[in-house]
Formats: C-alpha cells, sequence, structure tokens
C-alpha cells in the first residue's frame, strides 16, 4: 500500500492514475476528502489528513508500506516533511520517497532551502529513500491560457535563460518505479525534459501547436515579483519567485540530466509533446 500526499495535485494526480494503471494498491491524503474524491474519483482510498495534525497522519499511515511524501512549498515545508518523517516512525512503513526541487543540492535559492531540512531528514530516517528534484513542470504553461485566449501577450521575466521543463507524467512515472522497486533506494534524481528551452522558444513551440500567433512581454523579475505582491501573493512567495526568475534568467539552470532516461528506459517527453497532449486546455472554442 502507497500512500500519496499532494494527491490532488498535479504530481499527486499523475501518480495516482500511474499507480491505478500498474494496479498498486494506493491511498490519497488530502485535507478535504471531498474535494479528493470529485478529482480522483469516488473508488479511490482517501484518507483526510493535515500534516499539522499527528493524529491523523498516524491514520493516515496506518497499513501502508511506501509514502510520496509532497508537501506546498512556503516557509512550512520542512516542518510539514519532518512531521511526516515522525510519523511514520514505528509503523511499518519501509520507504519514503521524496518530492523535492531541482537544484536543491545546489543553487543558493529559497525554494532549495525550504526543501534541505526534509530531504535531510528523509535520508536520515533510518528508511529506504529516494529524492526526486524536478526541473519546473512544462504544466506550468497553462498559467498562459486565460492571455492566449484573450489575445494578450504572455509575461515573461526570465529572457532567453534556458530550463529543461519536464512533463509532470514523467516525474509520476519516476516515482512509481522509486515507490515500488528497491532499484532506487538511496538515490536522487534531477529530473529534466530532453531539451533545455528559453521561455519565449516555449511560447513559439506553443503558438504552433496552436496556430495562433502569440506575443510576449518582456518584464523585470522585481516587475514579475511585484505584480505578484500586488495580486496578494504572500511575501515569503513573491521574494522566492524574484530569485528563481533572476537565477533563470541569468542561465544558471539550463543544465540537463539523463536519470529519467536511466530510470524509465526511455526519452523523456518535450514541451512540443506535451502541448499537443494539453492543447484542448488553450482553446476558446
Amino acid at each position: 500500500m502507497i500512500l500519496v500526499t499532494g494527491a490532488t495535485g498535479t504530481i499527486g494526480r499523475a501518480l495516482m492514475n500511474e499507480l491505478r494503471a500498474a494496479r498498486v494498491p494506493r491511498r490519497a491524503m488530502a485535507r478535504d476528502a471531498v474535494k479528493a474524491k470529485s478529482l480522483l474519483g469516488d473508488d479511490e482510498d482517501i484518507v483526510q489528513a493535515d500534516f499539522t495534525d499527528a493524529a491523523s497522519l498516524a491514520a493516515a499511515v496506518d497499513g501502508v508500506d511506501a509514502v510520496f511524501l509532497l508537501t506546498a512549498g512556503g516557509p512550512a515545508l520542512a516542518e510539514h516533511d519532518l512531521a511526516m518523517v515522525r510519523a511514520v516512525q514505528g509503523t511499518r512503513v519501509k520507504k519514503l520517497v521524496k518530492l523535492s526541487t531541482f537544484g536543491a543540492d545546489t543553487l543558493p535559492l529559497k525554494s532549495s532551502e525550504w526543501h534541505r531540512p526534509g530531504e535531510q531528514a528523509v535520508t536520515q530516517s533510518g528508511l529506504a529513500w529516494t529524492l526526486l528534484r524536478p526541473a519546473a513542470f512544462a504544466s506550468n504553461a497553462l498559467g498562459w491560457a486565460p492571455q492566449i485566449r484573450a489575445g494578450a501577450p504572455i509575461q515573461v521575466a526570465t529572457g532567453e535563460g534556458r530550463h529543461a521543463v519536464v512533463d509532470p507524467r514523467d516525474i509520476a512515472a519516476v516515482a512509481v518505479r522509486a515507490l515500488t522497486s528497491d532499484a532506487h533506494d538511496g538515490q536522487a534524481y534531477s529530473l529534466t525534459g530532453p531539451e533545455a528551452l528559453s521561455t519565449p522558444r516555449q511560447v513559439a513551440i506553443l503558438g504552433a501547436v496552436l496556430g495562433l500567433p502569440i506575443a510576449i512581454e518582456d518584464v523585470s523579475p522585481r516587475v514579475a515579483a511585484d505584480r505578484l505582491r500586488a495580486a496578494g501573493v504572500p511575501e515569503a512567495f513573491a521574494d522566492a519567485v524574484f530569485e528563481g526568475y533572476t537565477c533563470w534568467r541569468a542561465g544558471n539552470v539550463a543544465s540537463r540530466s539523463d536519470d529519467i532516461e536511466r530510470v524509465l528506459g526511455h526519452a523523456p517527453r518535450s514541451f512540443e509533446e506535451w502541448a499537443r497532449d494539453h492543447a484542448a486546455a488553450f482553446r476558446s472554442d
């Protein structure tokens, strides 16, 4: 039995789909069980739990053999990771697979700092473990859909800096392997797409797939962060976005990894493939 935390998010839902297809027993953890059932289906085993409630975590891990640990980014992330590590001690759980972030071990970013205590807790838990450090998700492009439908330009704060964005389905596929095989124990995988692309290049690829001209608006990382603050995004998240965009724009996240190929035995999906598979989400008709 595998417990999937963050089960209603992008990666969590993709992982639940992968486990279902592989006929692996699974349980979804969510703060809102009603919402989870609407997203995952009434036939899924769903447990309502919260990282701030130790009793609910104990119930969530009861009878579980492995945990996929996905905690929302932010200052509370580390404490949530630590809460789950504490919850599995002395239970039948034998493995933890933590979703971390690209460059968690190397990049001097707030997002890395949020993940490092959890990575350390997982690797020192006494259990089998695997760390997954994915690049930015190809699916983040879905945030451009309202502008594309309205014919408005896409805000680009990363300039010509390149990044090998990764398809969430590939992350989920690697997670299944790590959760169900001991071949990946003790490994930290960087998960990237096949090619480092600039954001303008991603927009151009998406435009070609849709058959639409898509304009871009080049803005500085500071302007992008200030717009988030004006929209009500908490300061810590806006600061993290500013750091991330600045790092990306400077060309510091352009490296790619072959870890997906090594784990899955085939190349990761390209951004163009992701765009073709999700083209309907950007169309107004």
